[in-house]
């Protein structure tokens, strides 16, 4: 587990720090993967826990205010059925009776609850549920309106950036530092392509945005690998977002896209022992590798019998392990000194021998 550095910018989200060298938020995104069922919502909390979560997230939306009629469904979105996305949405809400049950869950199993709202009374009916931290999508990265009625709530705020431009993630930090919300802000890198093929994944984009922006960065992870959150966290990535389902074949519009438990139980196990991995910037010996030092260093070894009074030259001595003596890199400062005591041949030179 790395140590706190000073230098990685952080925050808090209910007493738990997000950056600064501490080990990465993982997010388990459910989303709308509960295909409308609270007790598969339930349920997909369970495997979160179970998988090693460090929070739960949701989508809570009315499907008559997210989209009008007009609004055609992704390419991705077409298996969940429905020719418009209001008529797909609807089948995915869950009622606010729904979500007390889900966020009462969530404290019986003590993981995090978090939420993307999509409208100003989303964002009130998840102050009524004490959100722990507010999540808003890439589609809703230039919905000021929006940004602002979270900034006011004063809770922490994770904003996605997907298919946005540099110039617009600037814009909308500006926006959020002039609402006072920036000591509380993690920016998550992200690709909005689902699924996103690894070669899309562009991690470094993690260290441009963190010089760029001195927030916590994180990723939001659409790709099908179990490995790239381990990768993400070694390129920066404070938080993790990574979509969780029951089973790949269900019908809703995010499911091929995500892990299921098994896949999403390694996905945390691979980023923890990344960061195990890491460990600790720094340079220098650890104390596990002391012994190894002594047996496979070499010291200054005597090639034949020396007695008392010799002086102890070059063709005298050669370099063998232990490196219990004196090192190699001394040799200048021991040749010519003379010997105190007979030696026999193979000993290692201490400097108590010579004078």
């Amino acid at each position: 587990m790395s140590a706190l550095h000073p230098s990685i910018p952080a925050c808090t989200i209910a007493e738990r720090t997000i950056g600064g060298g501490a080990p990465a938020f993982v997010v388990a995104e459910i989303g709308v993967n509960h295909d409308g069922d609270v007790r598969k919502a339930l349920e997909l909390i369970d495997v979160a826990v179970e998988g090693g979560a460090d929070a739960v997230k949701f989508q809570v939306f009315r499907a008559a205010e997210l989209a009008s009629a007009q609004a055609r469904t992704a390419g991705y979105q077409r298996k969940a059925a429905g020719r418009s996305q209001r008529e797909m949405l609807a089948k995915l809400e869950l009622s606010d009776d729904d979500l007390c049950l889900v966020r009462a869950h969530c404290d019986t199993r003590k993981v995090m609850f978090l939420a993307t709202p999509f409208s100003v009374p989303d964002v009130r009916r998840l102050v009524g549920l004490d959100v722990a931290a507010f999540k808003t999508s890439s589609a809703d990265l230039n919905h000021f309106p929006l940004l602002a009625a979270i900034a006011r709530v004063g809770r922490p705020m994770i904003v996605s950036t997907g298919a946005s431009t540099a110039c617009e993630i600037a814009d909308a930090v500006a926006a959020l530092r002039g609402w006072n919300a920036t000591d509380r802000l993690v920016l998550l890198h992200c690709v909005s392509r689902y699924p996103t093929p690894i070669g899309d994944a562009n991690l470094r984009t993690i260290g441009v945005m963190r010089t760029m922006f001195d927030l916590p960065i994180g990723y939001s992870d659409h790709t099908l690998s179990t490995y790239v959150g381990g990768w993400a966290v070694s390129a920066g990535a404070c938080v993790l977002e990574k979509h969780i389902t029951l089973d790949h074949q269900d019908v809703g519009p995010d499911h091929e896209m995500s892990l299921d438990p098994a896949e999403f139980a390694a996905y945390v196990a691979i980023v923890r022992e990344t960061e195990q991995a890491l460990g600790q910037a720094r340079i220098g010996m650890t104390a596990r590798e002391a012994e190894v030092r002594r047996v496979a260093r070499k010291s200054i070894v005597a090639v034949e019998a020396l007695r008392a009074g010799e002086s102890l030259t070059a063709e005298k001595l050669t370099f063998k392990r232990p490196g219990t003596g004196i090192a190699p890199n001394e040799l200048d400062r021991l040749l010519g000194r003379r010997l105190t005591r007979d030696i026999p041949p193979d000993a290692v030179i201490t400097w108590d021998m010579v004078r």
